[in-house]
């Protein structure tokens, strides 16, 4: 079992040298799989990509999970070993051309937290878990962008622990779902030992079938006019067919059948030995030909052709419009659409919304004159987002907006993004010590600080007079200073004041104090 008293993570390599030409224009993407770790880094140019390396390696983090949800220690450091590595091919890469994300394990996890700080200081990057339904929508447009087509698609990856389909147009997915059943869980389940029978896989088959009953009229061959399979079981089985001759590389129903027809044949994954089939994909292969076999029955797939995109390369085409959003607005970044919509659903006081932003963020610049754009940005959104909760009701709105941020479907922001802005939002209002955990990340506290204070600035519900009291930084203090004549005429606001540095008192965190000048 993991816990937070374990051995240490791997040594991590010498710090790299600094990022120099060769990492210019270069994007990196890591999918921590239930099954695999992969690394994928590439060149985006005029619309067009290129693969620099590749590397992958079969870790079956998802067969560490034990029926509690806790991920055992052997797991965990095949995991942090694997992420070592890649962190000696990245040297010198600067941190925001690379983006690291979790899945389904991860997902699952009871402590993934523990793992994750482990893997993160492995890896020397933040590690962010995602959503399924983010999951699927990084697919589709690491598919859409690699394999284009006007055609109404259907896209299915099955992972180790989750299996994402996806109907699009183009670039655009139009129903993405992820269902908690996968190539590792699946044959963990019913091949255990790695005997194959076909009592065995029918009783699979009939498994993911009630895993994916709920998705038949949504998936229905009615709604795409072609399939790719996109990743590991898809690719694995594509490849299989392929060498052994019985297609060009498309999996049908009968090549299905035929492939568990040589397992049974085998009885024993062990004995499995065809062309094509590498030694590594043996334990997991009976799970994952069980839910391509039910894919193809329930949603009537004749035809599923390997796809050439993924995962990967949907992190580093989602990574490069964020980048060009932060050199040019006039660029796109999903997540600024993302919370422009919660807010219609939310019907939130959007002119409120924005004069908390403008506020938090002026004062924070204040005291982080040099702050990174992404920690700016997570500050924007937290302000615009602040009082969705009210929706649900007045009381205590605090909480319910950060519930609704924490759990709401939010397209281009991962799970870690999500908790975080949660936090931030959590504390936006009344006692700190709910928060007090996340209050030891300084960087945090000083962002639900200068939110704190930006919505107590702008409490009457309308933009505080100008200029405003001056904010700065001496350690763990933070110092707000008004002149006497900003007091004077601002009580209410004075009284607010004092309350606020009553509230940072009783949490071992930063301390503010309130000065008066002149």
């Amino acid at each position: 079992m993991l816990s937070q008293n374990l051995l240490p993570a791997p040594p991590a390599p010498p710090a790299p040298p600094s990022a120099g030409p060769s990492w210019r224009g270069v994007l990196a993407a890591i999918d921590i799989g239930s099954n695999s770790f992969r690394l994928e880094i590439g060149q985006t140019s005029r619309g067009r990509y290129r693969r620099l390396d590749y590397l992958k390696d079969t870790v079956r983090l998802g067969a560490g999970l034990d029926a509690d949800g806790l991920l055992s220690e052997e797991a965990a450091l095949r995991g942090l070993a694997c992420l070592a590595r890649f962190r000696t091919r990245l040297a010198g890469i600067p941190a925001r051309q690379l983006r690291a994300v979790a899945t389904q394990t991860l997902r699952e996890a009871t402590n993934r937290n523990a793992f994750l700080a482990r893997a993160s200081e492995a890896l020397g990057h933040p590690v962010e878990v995602i959503s399924g339904r983010e999951e699927a929508r990084l697919i589709y447009k690491g598919v859409a962008r690699l394999q284009p087509s006007d055609r109404q698609r259907l896209v299915v990856d099955i992972g180790g622990r989750s299996t994402e389909m996806i109907i699009g147009v183009g670039s655009t997915p139009l129903q993405a779902e992820s269902f908690r059943i996968g190539s590792v869980s699946l044959s963990m389940q019913y091949f255990p030992d790695g005997h194959f029978t076909a009592e065995r896989f029918q009783a699979a088959q009939i498994a993911a079938g009630a895993e994916l009953e709920e998705a038949l009229a949504q998936f229905s061959h009615q709604n795409w006019v072609e399939a790719l399979g996109s990743s590991g079981t898809a690719g694995a089985v594509s490849q299989l067919l392929v060498a052994n001759g019985i297609s060009d590389g498309v999996i049908t129903p009968e090549g299905l059948d035929w492939c568990i027809a040589a397992c049974l044949r085998a009885g024993h994954q062990d004995a499995l030995k065809l062309p094509g089939l590498k030694p590594e994909r043996r334990a997991v292969l009976g799970g994952g030909l069980a839910i391509l076999r039910t894919l193809a029955a329930q949603f009537g797939i004749e035809a599923l052709q390997p796809a050439r995109g993924a995962l990967r390369q949907g992190v580093i085409f989602d990574l490069e419009e964020r980048m060009a959003a932060d050199r040019d607005p006039a660029h796109h970044d999903l997540r600024d659409d993302t919370v422009v919509e919660l807010q219609q659903r939310f019907r939130v006081d959007v002119a409120q919304a924005r004069r908390v932003q403008d506020i938090a963020i002026r004062l924070h610049r204040q005291v982080q004159p040099r702050a990174a754009l992404d920690l700016q940005r997570e500050l924007g959104w937290a302000a615009a987002l602040h009082e969705i909760g009210m929706m649900v009701s007045h009381h205590d709105h605090h909480r319910h907006s950060a519930y609704l941020i924490g759990h709401v479907d939010a397209p281009g922001f991962s799970q870690t993004q999500q908790r975080r802005l949660a936090d931030l939002v959590l504390g936006h209002r009344g006692g700190l010590r709910k928060i007090e955990a996340a209050l030891a990340d300084p960087v945090l506290a000083q962002q639900v600080l200068v939110l704190r204070l930006a919505v107590l600035l702008c409490h009457a519900r309308s933009a505080p007079d100008l200029p405003l009291p001056q904010l700065h930084a001496e350690g763990r203090l933070t110092v707000l200073a008004f002149s006497a004549d900003w007091g004077r005429t601002h009580p209410r606001t004075l009284h607010l004041l004092q309350a606020e540095v009553d509230a940072w008192a009783k949490v071992n965190a930063t301390r503010l104090q309130t000065v008066q000048t002149g």
